[in-house]
């Protein structure tokens, strides 16, 4: 019995909702958020839905303590409007935090002893504020963090190459935010690194791509939601089916001291093993400066 919770059901979370709900990946699904109409809103259509659907899902609702036995929390709670208006993920860092102790002390009440993937902006530091409040050992709580940047920097290089962005390999670090960067250095085509096609000039062009697609989403229909409710979904999956998957998502790495954007192995547990990069001087210094953007925000609620 797979039983999952999505807590905030905005666009993000009622997507995240959605994907669980059509593709069977839950069994069992909490659903949480403020706006007590609009929960009740979300459980009657997926019911409506389900007459018409290949798998059947038990829905639940704003009950913290059905926590105690889920398997795989997503929080997506937050106001995406500060950060479309402001061009910067951290404007939602007053209101988030804010929720994050909130949120994390009623998990931490539930019993709850599973899995949690953070979504909510700003995504590194809100996965460590839910990690300190709930209690919960690092590796059981992680954020997407850049695994949806990494995907818009293999989009981007596909599109460049002419090339389905699965090709790319490779890292965007740091935070899910504007001090990210794309580790050129980890980023191969085909199996060949990408100083094969592009020059150095043009590698430092397609490197702000990535940090700036998401606000070219959220400008257009006033938030993002797809790409980052299939990120959630995936790591989910990951956790669910003991995947020991290996990608980018915002996991504590000792080296730095903090939650960050960096790749690891996902499975049961949670994160299973933070795994070390060679990465240039250059890159080791911007992964450092981004880390310390994150740990200047924490810092500053002590």
């Amino acid at each position: 019995m797979r039983k999952m919770a999505v807590i905030g059901l905005g666009h993000v979370g009622a997507t995240v909702a959605y994907t669980l709900v059509s593709q069977g990946i839950a069994d069992e699904l909490v659903l949480i958020d403020t706006n007590e109409k609009k929960v009740v809103a979300e459980k009657l259509d997926f019911e409506d839905a389900m007459p018409r659907l290949p798998y059947h899902v038990e829905i639940k609702t704003q009950d913290y303590a059905e926590l105690k036995d889920v398997d795989v929390i997503i929080t997506a709670f937050g106001d995406i409007d500060a950060s479309v208006r402001t061009g910067n993920r951290f404007a939602e860092f007053e209101i988030n935090t804010k929720n994050a102790v909130e949120v994390g002390k009623k998990i931490k009440e539930s019993g709850f002893s599973g899995v949690i993937i953070d979504i909510s902006n700003p995504c590194d530091a809100v996965t460590s504020i839910l990690q300190e409040t709930t209690g919960l050992p690092r590796n059981q709580v992680l954020g997407t963090g850049t695994f949806l940047d990494t995907a818009r920097m293999q989009h981007v290089v596909g599109d460049a190459l002419g090339q389905d962005g699965r090709n790319v390999e490779g890292f965007v670090l740091g935070e899910h935010g504007n001090s990210q960067f794309v580790a050129w250095s980890t980023v191969r085509v085909n199996n060949k690194p990408i100083t094969e096609f592009f020059t150095e000039e043009e590698l430092e062009e397609l490197g702000k791509k990535p940090a700036e697609g998401g606000f070219k989403v959220a400008n257009g229909k006033g938030y993002t939601s797809y790409a980052i409710a299939t990120c959630g979904v995936k790591l989910a999956q990951a956790v669910l089916s003991n995947a020991h998957f290996f990608g980018p998502v915002s996991t504590y790495v000792e080296e730095v001291g903090t939650y960050v954007g960096y790749p690891a192995i996902v499975g049961a547990k949670g994160v299973e093993k933070v795994v070390s990069l060679v990465l240039t001087d250059e890159e080791k210094a911007k992964l450092e400066q981004s880390a310390n953007y994150i740990k200047e925000h924490l810092d500053s609620l002590k």
